[in-house]
């Protein structure tokens, strides 16, 4: 399995109140999705506790709490404690793991297609059976509709050169487009590449890889975090935090759905993970580094990004950075 540059958090920062000394205490020092909280309140004060209630990022909860149906990731963890007439707060941030090793998936490829080697892949999707690509670099990103059997470019829109192109996804006849650092995303006509409007990211960092499933667009900013957006007013409902049993998951980029999964790209790691969109735990990752041998060397040759889904053909599509080639693939757990 490839290098996911896994990042362990441990779980328990306090902030126990310096005058009281209360601070919430818990009975394990990692938790992972299913396991049961055991909340308790430490007091060397001894106070006279009257009541005591927890709030895990801002939702009720009981202090025997099943961590089920909860995204995974970073949590603030606040008890409200009574005592004496009086009421205190204090807060701990809490990490919750993935409860399952990812799957390992292997690759068959059944059919190699030629790919424009001057184009740095960004975003890559099929719609309606059409493949359309996303280019990135300032003064060479593009929006692009191509033949993927023959390579031929069958519409082309070229991005003012201040944008760098990230990814797209397609829904309802409209075309999403990232772009990078701009913080600023167009939306097109996908059958006439018109521009329809232009939306500005909201607590999201960056604009890197953005696919749909049909319904809400989900969007990486090349952290762990991937955002929920309305695809009517573009706006940021939410995100999840993609992790494993051991850590989370940074640099997410190039996203695609595939049959109820998201399937993403690790920025420099020519490899991909399926995550449950539910939780953002990681369900499976795919080793993709032996295709980067079978294309073109040359200097402007970098790392796999690119996923599309054909669901008629129930295949993948895989391609890189100024690739000369573009993957069709099938996947088979381990």
């Amino acid at each position: 399995m490839f290098c996911l540059s896994l990042i362990f958090i441990n779980c328990g920062e306090d902030n126990s109140s310096k005058q009281t000394g209360l601070a919430i205490e818990l009975n394990t020092k990692s938790l992972l999705l299913g396991d049961t909280l055991n909340l308790t309140i430490s007091n060397p004060k001894k106070l006279n506790i009257t009541n005591v209630s927890y709030q895990l990022d801002g939702k009720t909860i009981s202090k025997d709490e099943v961590l089920q149906n909860i995204t995974l990731g970073e949590k603030s963890l606040v008890a409200t404690v009574h005592y004496d007439d009086k009421t205190e707060t204090v807060s701990k941030s809490i990490t919750i793991y993935n409860n399952i090793i990812p799957s390992i998936y292997n690759y068959e490829i059944v059919n190699t297609y030629p790919h424009d080697i001057t184009s740095y892949t960004q975003g890559l999707e099929f719609y309606n059976g059409e493949l359309y690509e996303s280019t990135g670099q300032y003064k060479e990103s593009k929006l692009r509709k191509v033949n993927f059997e023959t390579g031929d470019v069958l519409k082309n829109v070229d991005l003012n050169d201040n944008f760098f192109g990230e990814g797209l996804t397609i829904l309802d006849d409209k075309l999403y487009q990232l772009t990078w650092r701009a913080k600023r995303g167009f939306v097109y006509d996908v059958n006439t590449f018109e521009k329809l409007k232009t939306f500005n990211y909201g607590t999201s960092k960056e604009g890197w890889g953005i696919c749909n499933d049909g319904e809400t667009l989900y969007k990486s900013d090349g952290t762990e975090k991937i955002w929920v957006l309305n695809p009517e007013n573009l706006i940021e409902k939410g995100h999840i935090e993609v992790y494993t049993e051991k850590g989370k998951i940074p640099s997410l980029n190039e996203l695609e759905w595939v049959d109820g999964k998201i399937f993403a790209n690790i920025y420099q790691k020519n490899g991909v993970v399926i995550i449950n969109p539910k939780t953002g735990g990681v369900e499976g990752v795919i080793n993709f580094t032996p295709l980067r041998k079978l294309v073109a060397q040359h200097d402007d040759l970098d790392v796999l990004n690119g996923i599309a889904y054909h669901p008629e053909r129930k295949t993948i599509f895989v391609t890189g950075k100024n690739w000369d080639k573009l993957f069709e693939v099938t996947i088979k757990k381990q």
